[in-house]
């Protein structure tokens, strides 16, 4: 057994991993904005706490975290979502856990678990985004990672798709993440609906698959606000996408985070307008725009396989 965490800009999941790839057991907890101020702490402990308990129920031969970031063998080099920087977690929990400990960017833990078991497993060329508190990025060629030396590269959130446009905790304006990711999304559409950070991201699924049932209807109380929140994420998002599809031309682009859940509302749209849409060099009629198999669950499997 391998155990397997994802740590996210938004949430710690700790899960058990078998040899297949199925996750046995998985406990996680949602980062707060006042969790930040003691971050490294609240990780640390967390998932002591937590692989010591499983360390007592199974034989445990290695973890795995999945980090947002740059990362090397050892060390967070520097997490805009959470926070970090020059953070050496493997030492750290490695003298309490006494056991192996490998660690790598999110993004690419997440596609290792797509092309092993999920969406991925069938294309020689595929382009990975999760989208989530940012969006990360990786691209398999041939069953293996794109090698990009000593620091994990294809940083697709940080590409630059407004001139002067928003500022990110990276420091640059403008990045794709700050227009495409589901923490983005959904800070604008709590803004829309006018409800505070509290409501939960299936309260505003539940208020989206209403408006899409309801689209045009102009008795509907918050119709316009959504339908510019939604229209103006799908076309910032579809920018980001055509941009990467123009410079690595792969068979397919699977897409993972909690995007997963909003599929049911924004994955057609999405297709339609990078079909339709001026930003595909080449027009591509059957694009292969697919949700990742394994939901949010690909980062803790994807880390179990480092």
């Amino acid at each position: 057994m391998k155990i397997g965490i994802d740590l996210g800009g938004s949430h710690i999941a700790i899960g058990v991993i078998d040899k297949n790839g199925t996750i046995i057991e998985k406990v996680e907890r949602r980062i707060l904005k006042e969790d930040k101020k003691t971050i490294c702490s609240i990780i640390e402990n967390y998932i002591v706490e937590n692989v010591t308990i499983y360390k007592s129920k199974y034989k445990i031969n290695s973890i795995g975290i999945a980090i947002p970031g740059t990362v090397n063998n050892k060390k967070i080099i520097k997490s805009v979502n959470l926070g970090i920087e020059n953070y050496n977690i493997v030492d750290k929990l490695s003298k309490k856990l006494d056991l192996p400990i490998k660690i790598k960017n999110d993004a690419k833990c997440a596609a290792l678990a797509e092309n092993e078991y999920g969406s991925m497993k069938k294309y020689k060329r595929s382009l990975f985004l999760t989208l989530g508190t940012g969006i990360g990025g990786a691209v398999i060629i041939n069953n293996e990672l794109l090698d990009t030396g000593d620091l994990p590269g294809v940083e697709v959130g940080h590409m630059i798709i407004k001139k002067d446009g928003l500022k990110c905790n990276c420091g640059n304006k403008g990045c794709f993440e700050k227009y495409a990711s589901m923490k983005a999304f959904k800070t604008n559409l709590r803004k829309a609906l006018k409800v505070d950070e509290n409501t939960s991201g299936k309260e505003l699924l539940d208020v989206l698959r209403d408006w899409s049932q309801t689209f045009g209807d102009t008795s509907q109380k918050f119709d316009v606000n959504i339908t510019k929140v939604v229209d103006d994420f799908i076309e910032y998002l579809s920018i980001g996408i055509a941009n990467l599809v123009n410079i690595f031309e792969p068979e397919a682009v699977v897409i993972g985070g909690s995007f997963v859940n909003y599929k049911v509302v924004l994955l057609d749209k999405l297709k339609q307008i990078l079909i339709n849409g001026p930003y595909l060099f080449k027009k591509i009629k059957n694009i292969i725009i697919k949700k990742a198999t394994l939901g949010n669950d690909a980062g803790i499997i994807g880390a179990s396989l480092i």
